[in-house]
């Protein structure tokens, strides 16, 4: 499995990433103390809920994980990934559960 580059525009508050055919993949996040919610996840139709979207979700955990934050997932797409994906249950902030 090919892992995804992902890139933090910390402007914008998007993790980010380029597709095949010029298009953007992006989870949009808001930060509070050493939390990140992430809040939305844009993807192409044809891309939703495949191959794609794991890994690129998959990345975008390595690098909070490297941060040593912790993740609320408001998305329902990363909530989702969360429960399949209980190797990443410890980004989780203390109460919370998916």
């Amino acid at each position: 499995m090919q892992e995804v580059a992902i890139h933090d525009n910390e402007f914008l508050r998007q993790f980010e990433t380029k597709i095949e055919g010029g298009g953007l993949a992006k989870i949009e996040y808001s930060s509070q103390e050493r939390k990140i919610f992430l809040t939305k996840l844009v993807i192409p139709e044809d891309l939703k809920g495949g191959e794609f979207q794991e890994r690129f979700i998959k990345a975008v955990m390595h690098n909070i994980e490297e941060r040593n934050l912790r993740v609320v997932p408001t998305s329902p797409e990363v909530a989702g990934f969360l429960r399949r994906h209980k190797e990443y249950k410890d980004l989780l902030p203390v109460g919370v559960r998916i």
